[in-house]
């Protein structure tokens, strides 16, 4: 895949509905997805998370060769990631085996509207994710290289990203920035938003921003501020409840989003992003790909946990269940899995 070019912001396209056209990614894309998996401590159990790692998942899903890489610990929370990652179609061959670190876990508190905090432990095996021969392999030919921020708390990590970073100059870099207190480190954000050609950040987190760089005020003029002040190709900032707004080949493009019953939002924006850039990626308008992001994260947030068990029918059919929807062809299309249930794992310390 072609690196995208800058171009200049210049026109607003208003939402539509996506085409009954169906629009894949092609068969050569292969999208490496670096960074944390980990075990989310919700109130219901324990259920295997952390956003790279669901946003591979969705990515699977949907039909891209992707590939997955991060660091377990060498016990049996760590033994049950590797096998959740094979069970969801990933390879598991980039997750390494840390003997000396534990599996990365996180306490989830969920607030009355499903609102998610974090109390994320460290250090974890995720963080001394290391280059190795097999990435670098892994590496050549890649389209597309998405990460985040919170995996590059780390100088090993950190590092390891960087190289890869360097290894595949033609792919398209993908920042999710993703910032989780209290691990927020402006340098960080600033080398990877110099790296990246495409930038998903929510409204939050382009207000900080607009802070450390002296953006314009106002949403529009602070994102197109930021595109030009890092030479960003494409940017999409989420706003919960209120949809999204993208800026993709030299327009603007807003949605407003679709209603849904929240059952909790660990991981909407995750299928989100897995949506929109397998959209991007088939080649499909701006306006369609962020219509069918917003769909697919509004399905998420009414189920439980962050990658839920769906399939092609549930895309179908969510017309049904969405407001705003009318029954159209998905540009999903090929053969798209059911994927199997994810099992719950009894809350109990890793041994």
């Amino acid at each position: 895949m072609d690196r995208l070019v800058p171009t200049t912001v210049s026109s607003q396209r208003t939402p539509r509905q996506a085409t009954e056209q169906p629009v894949t990614a092609p068969p050569s894309a292969r999208a490496l997805v670096v960074g944390e998996v980990l075990w989310d401590a919700l109130p219901r159990g324990l259920f295997i998370g952390g956003a790279p790692f669901n946003v591979a998942a969705h990515l699977h899903t949907l039909g891209v060769d992707a590939c997955f890489v991060s660091r377990v610990g060498d016990a049996r929370l760590g033994r049950e990631v590797c096998r959740r990652v094979t069970q969801r179609g990933l390879a598991a061959d980039l997750v390494q085996v840390d003997t000396g670190h534990e599996t990365g876990f996180v306490e989830v508190d969920l607030e009355h509207d499903g609102i998610p905090s974090y109390t994320i432990v460290e250090p974890v095996a995720w963080d001394h994710i290391a280059w190795t021969d097999g990435l670098a392999a892994e590496a050549d030919g890649a389209s597309m290289v998405i990460f985040g921020s919170l995996a590059q708390r780390s100088p090993t990590t950190r590092a390891t990203l960087e190289r890869m970073l360097s290894a595949t100059p033609t792919a398209t870099a993908v920042f999710d920035i993703n910032l989780r207190a209290p691990f927020v480190d402006r340098a960080v954000v600033e080398r990877s938003l110099a790296r990246a050609d495409i930038v998903m950040l929510n409204d939050d987190e382009l207000v900080l921003l607009q802070a450390w760089y002296g953006l314009p005020d106002g949403m529009d003029a602070s994102a197109e501020g930021l595109m030009e002040r890092f030479a960003v190709d494409t940017l999409c900032v989420t706003r919960g409840a209120e949809g999204a707004l993208l800026w993709h080949e030299g327009e603007r493009y807003a949605h407003p989003g679709y209603q849904a019953n929240v059952v909790d939002t660990v991981g909407s924006g995750d299928a989100f992003l897995a949506m929109l850039l397998t959209q991007l990626l088939a080649g499909a308008p701006g306006a369609e790909a962020l219509d069918w992001a917003n769909r697919l994260g509004a399905y998420v947030a009414g189920q439980p946990g962050a990658t839920p068990v769906y399939s092609r029918r549930d895309l179908f059919d969510l017309p049904a269940k969405l407001a705003m929807l009318s029954p159209t062809r998905s540009p999903l299309l090929g053969d798209l899995p059911c994927v199997r249930s994810i099992e719950r794992v009894p809350c109990s310390d890793e041994s």
